[in-house]
């Protein structure tokens, strides 16, 4: 039902009235709007992909973390088994001193691979933060082209009610600055 009519905001009649009055400065204004409105729309796809690149990575890199402190209290059993082995190795004789005395040179080489799991683990959490931290520095960027998009398109159509064109070359201004913002952040700077 809603979509048999469109109800237009108090400024869009003027605006698309301007539009098609036949005056170039409206026409070239109303193909600036356009061309903004497509760029905005391209920068804020990248802005919604690189935010959740983002939160991905930042999902990865805490499931990496969780199974690193599982690796590091793994670690630590072995490392308690190890203790009571070697206080049998003490309190026991023959035999018996000679098998836990095995068994400690077991948990020793075991606990050799559950550290460098650990800290392989540890060291894959620090680099998907690191990515997550790259990801929403370039979210923001293309943030900010997409505000500065949306300022020129708005005093654009400023431009088109009040006929100044000061508003106009503002527009331009907002609209270059938008392409150099998203410049740097499509070059990840």
């Amino acid at each position: 039902m809603s979509e048999d009519f469109h109800v237009h905001g108090p400024h869009d009649h003027e605006v698309e009235h301007k539009a098609h009055s036949g005056d170039p400065m409206a026409a070239r204004v109303a193909v600036m709007t356009a061309i903004l409105a497509t760029i905005g729309a391209l920068i804020s796809y990248q802005g919604g992909a690189t935010q959740n690149a983002a939160l991905l990575y930042k999902n990865d890199a805490a499931i990496k973390k969780t199974e690193a402190s599982d690796q590091w209290n793994f670690y630590q059993a072995k490392s308690n088994k190890q203790n009571l082995a070697e206080l049998g190795a003490t309190l026991a004789t023959g035999k018996a001193s000679d098998d836990y005395r095995t068994e400690v040179e077991r948990y020793k080489k075991e606990k050799e691979k559950i550290m460098a799991d650990a800290k392989a683990l540890e060291q894959a959490s620090r680099d998907a933060d690191a990515k997550s931290e790259e990801s929403m520095h370039l979210h923001h960027r293309w943030a900010q082209s997409m505000a500065l998009i949306q300022i020129a398109i708005a005093l654009a159509a400023i431009t088109l009610l009040t006929r100044q064109k000061w508003l106009q070359w503002m527009a331009y201004g907002a609209g270059i600055g938008s392409l150099v913002v998203g410049a740097l952040a499509f070059a990840h700077v």
